[in-house]
């Protein structure tokens, strides 16, 4: 069984001329720049053959600049992301020429492996806070699962405590930390003088790269000729770089890019990478309108056919209940009686009674109104009251941590609120519990429902984002049924989706709630299967379009 839905091209806006839209389904200056140590010519592209010929494409050559990646640095979904992707791609047959290579900060949490060779390499990077406007940073690189990590090592930007801010909030050099992360990505490849066909951007934390192509690369023979895709996990988070602050990013205190206010990295990220990529196929329908758009839709409107939305896998062997070490008892979709085990170990671990029959709900995540934290409060106390028992883990907001306390306190052993990020205990609520909620607000593609999903446990989500492409609501579709989705984002819209769950489980025929388990576990979320392929796919495209092969860019 696979996904519905695994990819989606905006075609709301007119294509650019010269360009068709790729086929999918529904469901300034130059300053501060040394000679290049080598003179690469640009990136070629496709060759064309006839039909039955031997294709001859030439592999691409690919790094990544990301702010995360799993199991290195992680706050969210990002970290998983970069990393399975990586290591997917080096799976998808003659999609690359080498393994990735991804240009993490070396942060505080960050250690140096022992375990395997790293090399360690110094590179002059310009950057604006150092004497004579330029700094050695130190690049260690190793081997990690499938593909080549690269440590961005320079103690003054990220030998701190947090990755993008303390308790007192956001670091106020970010728009300099992560400046200084993707110049040092570029220029680690320019000391090497090794070719490069595309940068893929994550998020705003690398929009910077973009920028920097364009407005001090441009006539370099490496740099300028490779293109750059962007990915945007979460289009909440812009990187917004006020005025009195744009001169960290290395571009001088006036770069032609931005507004008399200052310089929306992700905007400019939009703007200028070649194709930019969201993470499922809905998300990237709903960001075009104003609701969803975080003020940005206008801008991606404006890339037609160049903004795609591609669903994320999963990787199914690091999520799979029949080998998980951590989980009471092992289980797949053939036999997933050792789930009885796993719920009993749970039950155990959070204080309830192991022998009571009665549903556990499982939820795991921020605790932020984006996830919908405050609707599972709101519909705790009645569920509970129903008879349903509830665990909640995770951390974050207040009021919502608060609320959530406080529905514990009024029902002792039928709410846990366990207030921590607890990777192990995470496995055991999706492998334990009998239902899994995901009631976001928006989600741009979602992890949980899938992992939980892998693990019989059959999820209620809102539908919305990724959430909406990934789950199949039983009562719409009762032989291809994988969970059960609501529509409004209020308490009692969760609680009757929630409801209408604990009525199959609890039906005496079991025929109905087996068959939902059976299929959900069923579906195949490999990233290698379709969206490894798609990201090859979407840098081919990337490549042509800074050949200009697809037409002027839109702008």
């Amino acid at each position: 069984m696979i996904p519905r839905t695994t990819v989606f091209v905006n075609r709301f806006s007119r294509t650019n001329p010269g360009e068709r839209a790729a086929p999918g389904r529904r469901a300034g200056g130059v300053s501060g720049l040394a000679p290049a140590a080598a003179d690469v010519p640009g990136a070629g592209g496709p060759a064309s053959r006839g039909p039955g010929a031997r294709r001859t494409i030439r592999a691409v050559r690919v790094i990544f600049v990301a702010a995360e990646c799993e199991p290195w640095a992680k706050t969210g979904g990002l970290g998983d992301v970069v990393d399975a992707l990586a290591r997917s791609l080096a799976r998808v047959p003659g999609a690359l020429d080498e393994p990735v290579e991804v240009f993490l900060p070396r942060y505080r949490s960050v250690p140096v492996p022992r375990d395997r060779p790293v090399e360690t390499l110094a590179v002059r990077v310009p950057d604006p806070r150092a004497a004579g406007g330029s700094g050695e940073i130190v690049i260690r690189s190793f081997e990690a699962a499938g593909y080549r990590l690269r440590l961005v090592d320079h103690p003054p930007a990220f030998d701190r405590d947090g990755l993008y801010g303390n308790a007192r909030g956001d670091f106020a050099d970010n728009a300099w930390r992560f400046g200084l992360l993707t110049r040092a990505a570029l220029e680690t490849r320019r000391a090497e003088g090794r070719p490069l066909d595309v940068v893929a951007l994550h998020d705003w934390h690398a929009c910077a790269g973009v920028l920097q192509r364009d407005l001090v690369y441009g006539p370099d023979p490496l740099i300028g000729p490779a293109a750059m895709t962007l990915t945007i996990h979460n289009l909440a988070y812009h990187g917004w770089t006020p005025r009195a602050r744009v001169a960290q990013i290395g571009l001088g205190a006036d770069p032609p890019a931005g507004d008399g206010w200052g310089i929306d990295l992700l905007r400019e990220g939009i703007l200028r990478a070649e194709m930019v990529n969201t993470v499922s196929p809905t998300y990237a329908r709903e960001v075009l309108g104003p609701e969803m758009g975080m003020g940005l839709e206008s801008q991606l409107r404006s890339r037609g056919a160049r903004f795609l939305g591609i669903l994320n896998g999963l990787d199914q062997e690091l999520w799979d209940p029949a080998t998980d070490a951590l989980i009471a008892a092992p289980f797949d979709a053939a036999d997933h009686s050792g789930k009885a085990a796993c719920r009993a170990d749970l039950c155990a671990r959070v204080g309830f009674e192991a022998a009571d029959p009665a549903p556990i709900l499982g939820v795991i995540g921020r605790l932020d109104p984006q996830k919908g934290f405050d609707l599972v409060a709101g519909a705790a106390p009645a569920l509970a009251a129903g008879g349903a028992r509830i665990i909640a883990l995770g951390s974050g907001d207040a009021g919502l941590v608060a609320g959530m306390r406080a529905a514990a306190a009024a029902f002792p052993g039928r709410i846990a609120m366990v207030e921590r990020f607890d990777r192990d205990l995470a496995r055991r609520i999706y492998a334990g519990a009998d239902i899994f909620l995901m009631p976001s607000r928006f989600e741009p593609c979602g992890q949980g429902q899938m992992i939980a999903m892998r693990y019989g446990t059959p999820p209620v989500g809102r539908r919305t984002g990724g959430l909406a492409d990934t789950i199949v609501d039983l009562h719409e579709d009762p032989a291809g049924g994988t969970g059960f989705l609501f529509d409004e984002a209020t308490p009692d819209a969760l609680r009757f989706a929630c409801e209408r769950a604990i009525g199959v489980l609890g039906d005496r025929d079991r025929r109905r709630w087996d068959g939902l388990v059976r299929r959900a576990m069923a579906v195949d979320w490999a990233w290698e299967r379709a969206s490894a392929p798609a990201y090859a796919a979407m840098f081919r495209r990337a490549m042509a379009a800074r050949r200009g092969d697809l037409g002027a860019p839109a702008r």
